[in-house]
């Protein structure tokens, strides 16, 4: 057997932002004097959306402006005809150093306006840099549906409840609890209407937790097959509420950036067959991590419960009196299913589903399979991490009665843009799959349920 070579835990530098068509910036404009220049509908709603920030608007006609009205005011915004026209008023705003707008014409702008979102005081602004106005509306409506009215009063709630916070003596680690409480809660209820029994529900609830609250956590989180859109919405909130990030290489860079930018991100790379953090190293950097008050997120490919370990984590945890919590992910097996639109069971052809590994601690075949469910023809089969061992597995299993004419199909990097299969009766199927060299990771599903591989989608097809 060849010894996996070994690594350290590697922390992860956040990826630098991409290049942005625009800065997003909320102005404060209350009470603050904004000049307007020219007429027409586009104006008019531009004056609306300016007093409706607070601004003092100051409108006048095209021709009956002057360098001088513009010296002291915050912004600028003309309507103009002609290029001409815009290019003098731009030129004289940025003369006196105020930021400029051109209604519909970008060329002489320095900020746009873009769509809006108001749940005041939470606002989302839309910006295509002027490129597609129409989709950026549709984008709009899209957001106005999936936001309730009722998230405006919960802002305005956290806004009046901000200075009595800081206020009740919580902790840090407490207020930071707090607003976690009223976040779940506004989030699960928007339609109720926040009262100052919420306030100190919340409060007694982190009162109630004692020195708990200053204690750090960890949690278990499943990161699906690959596919960032898999992610479970109890997943995304975790990640966005996590210190630290342990990740392993399967996790998709994709799923990666639903965390909050100030996470530590480090790598424990776990890959079989290759370089490998010691998954004793990782559980004690985990437990470490939570005893200094951290929010831990051990994020794992797939879901945790399934050949991810989990229960070492847990022991370890346990052992330390560290709270940990699960957050169950999309295993690959249901993700390849889904994406190839191969059932996992019938009730003709299926009645059992059953996850099997590869490979043992050793990297070798496990020696205490079930060889008889393995050649049960009404049971599908998922063998996880089979590349080295799949050979010696199909040998193993026709011989207890396998048909080795029974459908199956290896799935490599399963639900990603790279997605490869491999199909072909079983007994056929370790040579194929040498051949084909798939990059891994590498799932085997077999069974009668996989009769219908002639029938996948084109995209998803089958490697002939």
């Amino acid at each position: 057997m060849t010894e996996k070579s070994e690594r350290k835990p590697l922390e992860t530098q956040p990826a630098r932002m991409g290049p942005l068509a625009r800065l997003p910036v909320f102005l404060a404009l209350q009470g603050k004097r904004v000049v307007l220049v020219g007429g027409g509908q586009a104006a008019e709603w531009k004056r609306e959306l300016l007093e409706a920030a607070g601004a003092r608007v100051e409108v006048y006609a095209v021709d009956a402006w002057t360098a001088d009205d513009l010296r002291g005011a915050a912004i600028a915004v003309g309507a103009f005809e002609d290029d001409e026209r815009a290019a003098a008023f731009a030129k004289a705003a940025r003369a006196v150093g105020v930021p400029v707008n051109v209604i519909d014409n970008p060329a002489f702008c320095d900020f746009s306006f873009g769509a809006i979102v108001n749940r005041s005081p939470l606002v989302i602004g839309i910006s295509t840099d002027g490129a597609a106005p129409v989709f950026a509306q549709a984008i709009r409506a899209k957001l106005e549906a999936l936001l309730p009215k009722g998230f405006a009063e919960w802002a305005a709630a956290a806004g009046r409840w901000r200075n009595a916070v800081k206020a009740s003596g919580l902790s840090f680690a407490g207020r930071r609890k707090f607003w976690q409480l009223f976040t779940a809660h506004a989030v699960a209820n928007p339609a109720s209407e926040p009262t100052e029994s919420d306030f100190e529900r919340f409060v007694a609830e982190v009162q109630g937790l004692g020195t708990a609250v200053e204690n750090g956590s960890v949690t278990l989180v499943g990161a699906g097959p690959g596919d960032a859109e898999l992610l479970t919405l109890r997943a995304v909130r975790a990640l966005q509420a996590a210190d630290v990030i342990l990740f392993d290489d399967l996790v998709s860079r994709e799923v990666l950036d639903f965390a909050r930018r100030e996470a530590r991100k480090m790598l424990v790379g776990k890959t079989g067959f290759g370089p490998s953090c010691k998954q004793d190293d990782i559980n004690a950097l985990m437990v470490a991590l939570a005893e200094q008050g951290k929010r831990v997120v051990r994020l794992k490919g797939g879901d945790p419960l399934i050949f991810g370990r989990a229960g070492e984590e847990l022991d370890a945890c346990r052992a330390a009196n560290i709270s940990v919590e699960i957050v169950p992910g999309i295993t690959a097996a249901q993700g390849a299913a889904a994406r190839l639109a191969l059932p996992l069971t019938d009730r003709q052809h299926a009645r059992r589903l059953q996850y099997v590994t590869g490979h043992a601690k050793d990297g070798q075949l496990p020696a205490d399979l079930d060889w008889q469910s393995l050649a049960d023809p009404a049971t599908t089969t998922a063998i996880y991490m089979p590349t080295k061992t799949l050979e010696a597995l199909v040998t193993r299993a026709i011989a207890a009665g396998l048909d080795p004419t029974t459908p199956a199909i290896a799935i490599a990097r399963a639900t990603q843009p790279d997605q490869a299969t491999v199909a072909a009766p079983i007994g056929e199927l370790p040579a194929r799959l040498a051949q084909a060299a798939l990059p891994g990771p590498v799932l085997v599903m077999l069974g009668r349920a996989m009769r219908e591989l002639g029938a996948t989608p084109a995209e998803n097809r089958a490697i002939a």
